[in-house]
């Protein structure tokens, strides 16, 4: 894996922080979806969407760079390095193993954000490990990764489809009522972005779980 990763690093491509930030305060949060402008409020999207609101919170700016774009925000001492993959959702693996390792950051301090069918509408659930549940995207990550045991944020967004419509519902938008809840339930997300860096990833599951 290190020799891959070798290959894949470039004299062009700036490191986002020095290697004497202290990686133990370093976090690496990605959000999953698709780029483009016609999947931008899709379902599916629903980690870009999620950044997307933290980073308009606090006035920040995504930078195009190898594989996806990325920013970078402070908080309490800790560094998040906000990476929304450039990849297409089924290939996330790899630009989230660059990301990692380019920024040295431990494997604990990664967290996955992603959809959830199984979930209702905006319920979070906080895992550490787990399968890839049939989300292409995870099991890219996983293949890459090489193991299941990354954590990862699931938001609910139900599975009211019919049959054999899941693809349609999945990359289709969300509907009136999910529009009107949805920014309480981003503002939540963030908050739980900020307690997985500062209190943990078990204080988390215990705050957010289920809400």
């Amino acid at each position: 894996m290190c020799n891959f990763l070798k290959n894949l690093f470039s004299k062009q491509d700036t490191p986002i922080y020095s290697e004497e930030t202290n990686t133990m305060k370093k976090f690496l949060i990605v959000g999953l979806g698709n780029i483009g402008e016609k999947y931008a409020n899709t379902r599916h999207n629903i980690g870009f969407k999620i950044l997307d609101h933290l980073a308009k919170k606090e006035d920040l700016s995504f930078v195009t760079q190898k594989l996806g774009d990325l920013t970078t925000y402070k908080f309490k001492g800790r560094t998040f390095i906000l990476l929304k993959p450039s990849t297409y959702m089924n290939l996330s693996g790899k630009a989230v193993l660059y990301w990692l390792t380019k920024e040295k950051i431990p494997l604990e301090n990664l967290l996955i954000i992603t959809d959830d069918l199984n979930l209702t509408f905006g319920t979070f659930r906080l895992k550490t490990k787990g399968s890839d549940g049939g989300h292409n995207g995870l099991k890219d990550i996983q293949d890459k990764l090489n193991t299941t045991n990354y954590n990862r944020f699931r938001f609910g967004i139900s599975n009211e489809f019919n049959k054999g419509s899941q693809v349609d519902y999945v990359l289709g938008e969300w509907d009136e009522e999910e529009n009107k809840k949805l920014p309480e339930r981003l503002d939540k997300s963030i908050e739980l972005i900020k307690s997985f860096g500062t209190a943990g990833i078990n204080n988390t599951m215990n705050a957010f779980n289920g809400k």
